[in-house]
């Protein structure tokens, strides 16, 4: 058996590293993009204007969809607030949490659908919202349920949506500038004349161009996957109680019904895969790589590892 808070400690490490890593890839991606769109373009100062203009680009139409996040997500999932006297348990449980968390409650909200399943989002403590399907409050019982939101808890207080806000703004950042570059050198002749360092520059860009986005996603889905496991040991850390989140999952798991209202935008946010992907064992490891939730499997046995 392991002690939650080493299982805690471990998780945090690993996704610092995934994430320092991350931000090491993306950084060099976008400094080879940039100077390769400069040397096309003739910019002397050796592509850093373009680097700038693309990350202010990406934040600016970011910006929108993250500080409105919680609203343009509840609108697309179609969810209604939550009533404490028709939603009794739900609410008073979230309560009960927030307490032991020390955290402000946030706003409750309920998808009218028989599948299970749940997420939260906003961008900090203070602006958060958890959100659960009717389903999963049907056929939950409330210690299950306990260990459910308190994952959700878990991910409003390591403020996990903005970190992966700011994610995706660095990958949509390296596709932009891919994309620039492979369009401006499929169009076009450079402005300069390519020496064997231009050739060089402009080489390793359009590998990048390529290669980057790509990889940069999959580390993306990495680091959804890992705060996943942290979420999970943060449920325990909560409740101390592995058994209701282990139960919970095992439920969530056999229940086969996709939810409607979730898309690609949305799918990493919910507690388990919304489209419920069924994939043979033989392509299983490479699947895994697409996917933004670790398989159940290895998130109830990590569980039954904690104390």
């Amino acid at each position: 058996m392991e002690n939650i808070y080493e299982v805690a400690s471990s998780n945090k490490r690993k996704s610092f590293l995934i994430i320092v890593f991350f931000a090491f890839f993306v950084g060099l991606s976008i400094y080879l993009l940039s100077q390769a769109l400069g040397y096309y373009w003739g910019y002397e100062p050796g592509g850093l204007g373009v680097m700038g203009f693309a990350l202010i680009l990406s934040g600016l139409l970011s910006f929108g969809g993250y500080y409105f996040s919680d609203s343009i997500v509840l609108t697309i999932s179609g969810a209604r607030p939550a009533d404490k006297n028709r939603d009794f348990n739900f609410y008073t449980t979230v309560e009960n949490l927030c307490i032991a968390s020390d955290l402000p409650k946030p706003r409750l909200y309920i998808i009218e659908d028989t599948a299970t399943n749940a997420f939260a989002t906003g961008r900090d403590p203070k602006h958060a919202v958890i959100c659960a399907t009717s389903g999963l409050l049907d056929k939950l019982s409330r210690t299950e349920l306990e260990g459910v939101i308190a994952h959700e808890i878990t991910h409003i207080k390591n403020y996990d949506t903005r970190l992966m806000s700011v994610v995706a703004v660095l990958v949509g950042t390296v596709a932009l500038l891919g994309d620039w570059l492979l369009r401006a050198r499929w169009r076009g002749r450079s402005s300069r004349d390519s020496g064997s360092a231009g050739a060089i520059i402009l080489l390793l860009g359009i590998v990048f161009a390529v290669l980057s986005p790509i990889i940069a996603q999959f580390i993306q889905l990495a680091i959804s996957r890992r705060r996943e496991f942290m979420a999970d040991a943060g449920s325990v850390s909560i409740t101390r109680q592995p058994a209701g989140l282990i139960a919970a999952l095992k439920k969530i798991s056999q229940d086969h019904e996709p939810l409607e209202a979730a898309n690609k935008a949305t799918a990493h946010l919910f507690i388990v895969n919304p489209f419920k992907d069924k994939r043979t064992s033989s392509v299983g490891w490479f699947a895994n790589l697409f996917n933004t939730h670790p398989p159940i499997k290895e998130r109830i046995a990590a569980l039954n590892k904690m104390t």
